[in-house]
């Protein structure tokens, strides 16, 4: 009796894990996250692993995530967006200029390509 139960609990994890391998991705999971941090000197800086970047190409869509030490003035082609400490953004196709707002100015420009 026991072996029974075990052999329809194994068949029932097997057949959930194939369901599972075989379910497409949602969009919201494939997203990617183009993070901006605080980092001297420059001020800010895409946060890309242990590098720091000024210009960075990415497949999009992407969400912008600000974790410099004020907002983000976004510009791009269909004109600017402020991005929040804290706070993200989506970003779709284009190219992105980015400074910080009040920034001064021998600070980092950055420049994001999202194709």
């Amino acid at each position: 009796m026991k072996a029974l139960t075990i052999s329809i609990a194994v068949a029932a994890l097997l057949a959930l894990g194939a369901s599972q391998a075989l379910a497409r991705p949602s969009h919201a999971q494939a997203m990617k996250t183009v993070t901006v941090v605080m980092h001297d000197p420059g001020c800010h800086w895409f946060g890309v692993g242990s590098a720091m970047k000024t210009k960075l190409s990415v497949k999009g869509p992407v969400k912008l995530r600000n974790l410099d030490e004020a907002a983000l003035k976004v510009a791009g082609a269909k004109g600017a967006k402020l991005d929040g400490v804290g706070k993200e953004l989506v970003l779709a196709r284009g190219v992105y200029h980015i400074t910080m707002v009040g920034q001064a100015p021998d600070d980092n420009h950055l420049k994001l390509v999202v194709t």
